[in-house]
């Protein structure tokens, strides 16, 4: 643990406990979520695993980004969740978005 609080740059084993429930929580929502939006679209299991699954991950994908950051907020870690978010779209070559 002391590795991770080291390359997160946090400081307590609170502020640690927080940052991993709230990746939970993201996971969480985020695939409850998905299946609503599936639903609306029709995209059905019956319609093969190449086709649901691919959907499935492109719709989750964005979810999980908004939804990282607003539960980040919630438990007050806003400030790492941002950070993070934006290294994450940087390794996805989505970096663009965040022009310095």
């Amino acid at each position: 643990m002391k590795k991770l609080k080291e390359r997160w740059n946090i400081e307590t084993n609170g502020q640690l406990f927080i940052v991993f429930l709230v990746f939970a929580i993201t996971g969480s929502s985020a695939a409850k979520l998905g299946s609503p939006i599936t639903d609306f679209f029709e995209i059905k299991k019956e319609l093969g695993w190449y086709v649901y699954w691919p959907f499935r991950i492109l719709i989750i994908l964005p979810i999980y980004q908004v939804l990282l950051v607003f539960y980040g907020w919630v438990f007050g870690e806003y400030d790492f969740f941002w950070k993070f978010e934006k290294k994450m779209l940087r390794s996805m070559g989505l970096g663009f978005i965040f022009k310095k």
